[in-house]
């Protein structure tokens, strides 16, 4: 069993709490007297049935464990689910737009106006390369945006009532035209033979390839799409071999060269994009892609490719916390990286019911207050898609 949160080596993880005598912090000692003169001066107090907010150097905390058996380097994130103020973001590359950064990059550049980050991981598997660098490979969605659609692996999405959900998520996303005709249609990737959707979260502009581009301005609100949703476009002007610039008033269907002869809308007509999934992932804020599942119902999945030891990253999860997992590799003598199957038993350890593999090797990173804590395999941070992102609302205790 893994021992009990530490401070990590690399410096403190929960703020710059002074502790007075007994190792007790003097922010607290002076809120305790306070709340007593106030009890005593008043006479007394009513009665509440509210429990009492856990306090976040109780809700938040990190561990480092150097374990012998591997060896292995495990670091891991605790974060109390009960602090409803502590929230995951998904961050993208390129701030609002796909790109590559790194993870320091990302964690910092959260919105002062979301509130203050405290621990980060990398994100889902991504295109490094090329005209589509930044793409991740499955679910994304970004505070309600939906940028990339899923693939076929597991996803980890928080649901409108707040409840973490590790699921296969099935896109259903097409265009519609004026008759009705539904097409099958991806999202900011690159072109195959099925119309892709480029909205303003992909770039400045569409790239330049074969095939038209369809400019589409929506009837109402930004060009921006959630997931769940039908809205209507009108299309504004129909453009060859792609380039055609990205703004927050407009988005491009684009329709490769396979297509070419498909009769479409005149200009000036009306066409729907329909961003459905199954199961229904209307209202969700936060998700995002990763694979295999770990654990589901607190029992190992059937994993592929269970031997191969790697870097990895993971999030998992019980009723009362989340963690996020970061187990270094490829660094003999000192960490030589986790199989699937040994990952689900480290999450099992830690009494997790549900558990979710993102991204590793090269990408596998933790960062917390401010630092990276763990030693990536390729000596230094890998520029990565996006990001999921432990934040502190903006009006969160500090204590």
């Amino acid at each position: 069993m893994m021992s009990g949160f530490q401070t990590p080596v690399h410096g403190p993880v929960v703020g710059s709490l002074r502790t007075g005598p007994f190792g007790l912090r003097l922010p607290g000692v002076l809120l305790a007297i306070g709340l007593l003169l106030s009890f005593a001066t008043r006479g007394g107090a009513e009665t509440t049935n509210n429990p009492p907010r856990v306090r976040l150097s109780e809700a938040f905390g990190y561990n480092q464990e150097n374990r012998s058996e591997g060896p292995w380097a495990v670091r891991r994130v605790r974060i109390r689910r009960s602090r409803t103020d502590l929230s995951f973001h998904v961050r993208l590359g390129g701030g609002a737009q796909l790109g590559l950064a790194t993870l320091s990059a990302q964690a910092t550049g959260v919105p002062k106006s979301q509130g203050r980050p405290l621990a980060a991981v990398n994100g889902d598997y991504f295109v490094r390369d090329g005209a589509f660098a930044g793409d991740p490979e499955g679910l994304c969605i970004t505070e309600g945006v939906l940028v990339s659609l899923p693939s076929e692996k597991s996803c980890f999405w928080i649901a409108p009532d707040g409840s973490p959900q590790c699921t296969n998520v099935i896109s259903l996303m097409a265009v519609v035209w004026p008759d009705g005709t539904r097409i099958p249609s991806g999202l900011n990737e690159a072109p195959g033979d099925r119309p892709v959707v480029y909205t303003p979260e992909f770039g400045d502009a569409t790239r330049t390839m074969p095939g038209r581009d369809l400019v589409l301005v929506p009837e109402q609100g930004t060009a921006s799409l959630a997931v769940g949703e039908v809205r209507g476009f009108r299309l504004v002007a129909v453009r060859e071999g792609g380039g055609t610039p990205l703004l927050s008033t407009n988005l491009v269907v684009h329709l490769p060269e396979s297509l070419a002869s498909r009769s479409i809308p005149p200009v000036g007509g009306s066409v729907r994009i329909d961003t459905a999934t199954l199961p229904d992932l209307r209202g969700v804020k936060t998700a995002l892609g990763g694979g295999p599942a770990l654990l589901r119902g607190g029992v190992p999945t059937q994993l592929q490719a269970g031997e191969v030891r790697h870097p990895r990253t993971a999030i998992g999860w019980n009723q009362d916390d989340f963690f996020l997992l970061q187990v270094d590799g490829r660094q003999p003598s000192v960490s030589v990286g986790m199989s699937f199957a040994e990952m689900a038993r480290t999450f099992q350890e830690l009494g997790c019911t549900e558990a979710l593999n993102l991204d590793g090797g090269g990408s596998s990173t933790l960062w917390v207050q401010g630092q990276v804590a763990n030693n990536p395999s390729e000596g230094g941070e890998r520029p990565m898609a996006n990001s999921l992102v432990v934040v502190l609302g903006s009006r969160g205790d500090p204590n």
